[in-house]
């Protein structure tokens, strides 16, 4: 079994479960920090593993293929062992990445042909030949690619976008069943649901993808730039049109409001790169609302950085000594600030989880989200 349901909650959606994949065990709900290139940035494996407590983590495939280059993941043996990970990896197809490169990329029936960022060179992505990068780069949970498009667009352009991905599911499905894991573990994989805002895509895209009966289902193509109701309604239209005994995966998102929002809608899985982007900008989430640690408010205050914070950052150092660190440009600023969201995005999941098993999880919710939403400074 794959994805075990351990919990639903009485007056909502949200629900508690544990993904069992050969690298470990993961509690549901979860959120994954994003690990781009192989690593996350600015932080140690070990401070994720014992500090964080991150039970899986994502990597891209855009990036992967570019830099190092999957010859190369291949012959260290996986990208666990190039990186040093014993626990889950998620990759994302790239096709997010492909969505942001509109000037260098042409997607066309056969797949999306792209110009790196790096270099300037050519690559394509077929159905086929993702599913083969992903098998090489030898993730525990990998994705299909997908068209994402933009939340402005128009529902035609939805329409047309959401059915070439199906088509381009079908293709990728293909490919996986045919192939195996190269590194001696079982690999999943999620399709992932498209549709832009419009309600009746998101339930046709919802259909297509339970009906494909694979390991789990991914919710892509939200927070690109629609209003965060809309992001919401249409989690609202998928929380009863997607499989109940699989998990579902909303990409990419977001505040900890959002996740906070998103776990009452019934979604179990999350990544995003806001704890470590703005922490290294100063922002910082905390229990009481969210702080920008380079005002001169914080200069003398030497209590901890969060004193509800579970990890070793939030006892060791104080916002005075932080915000030092910001002024005077020291590289360790940036480190405590992320490895301080990213455990307090681990612990918010940690504590939802817990008011899910409690009974409790909506009357918690709603205040917590509020709390959060707040600027202190």
């Amino acid at each position: 079994m794959f994805f075990e349901l351990e919990h639903n909650n009485p007056d909502s959606y949200a629900r508690a479960g544990v993904l069992h994949t050969d690298h470990g065990d993961i509690p549901t709900p979860i959120f994954m920090p994003v690990g781009t290139v192989g690593s996350v940035k600015g932080v140690y494996h070990r401070d994720l593993k014992e500090d964080i407590k991150a039970k899986i983590i994502l990597g891209n495939t855009y990036h992967l293929l570019l830099r190092p280059g999957t010859d190369l993941i291949n012959k260290a043996g996986g990208l666990h062992k190039f990186v040093s990970w014993d626990r889950p990896i998620l990759t994302d197809s790239g096709g997010f990445q492909v969505f942001s490169l509109a000037a260098r990329r042409k997607i066309t029936e056969e797949g999306c042909t792209f110009q790196s960022h790096i270099d300037g060179s050519r690559h394509i992505f077929t159905p086929e030949n993702n599913v083969d990068i992903q098998r090489l780069i030898g993730a525990d949970i990998i994705m299909a690619l997908d068209e994402c498009t933009p939340g402005t667009a128009d529902f035609q352009y939805a329409k047309k976008s959401m059915e070439r991905t199906h088509r381009w599911l079908e293709r990728c499905i293909k490919r996986f069943k045919e192939t195996e894991p190269l590194y001696g573990y079982k690999q999943f994989f999620f399709p992932i649901v498209q549709g832009c805002v419009y309600p009746e895509l998101r339930r046709e895209a919802a259909r297509i993808i339970a009906d494909a009966d694979m390991d789990g289902c991914a919710i892509g193509g939200l927070s690109v730039g629609e209003p965060t109701e809309k992001m919401y309604e249409m989690l609202d239209v998928l929380k009863g049109e997607l499989p109940t005994d699989k998990p579902r995966y909303l990409m990419g998102v977001g505040t900890p409001a959002n996740i906070l929002e998103g776990i009452d809608r019934g979604v179990d899985m999350f990544d995003c790169v806001m704890p470590t982007r703005n922490g290294r900008n100063g922002m910082l989430f905390t229990w009481e609302g969210t702080i920008n640690i380079k005002n001169k408010k914080w200069a003398e205050d030497f209590s901890p950085i969060d004193p509800q914070g579970t990890s070793f950052v939030d006892k060791a150092y104080s916002k005075a000594y932080l915000r030092h660190m910001f002024v005077a440009g020291e590289m360790l600023g940036a480190q405590i600030a992320s490895s301080h969201n990213l455990a307090f995005y681990l612990d918010l999941v940690t504590k939802a989880r817990e008011h899910i098993i409690a009974g409790d999880f909506r009357k918690w919710k709603e205040e917590t989200v509020g709390k959060l939403s707040r600027r202190i400074s």
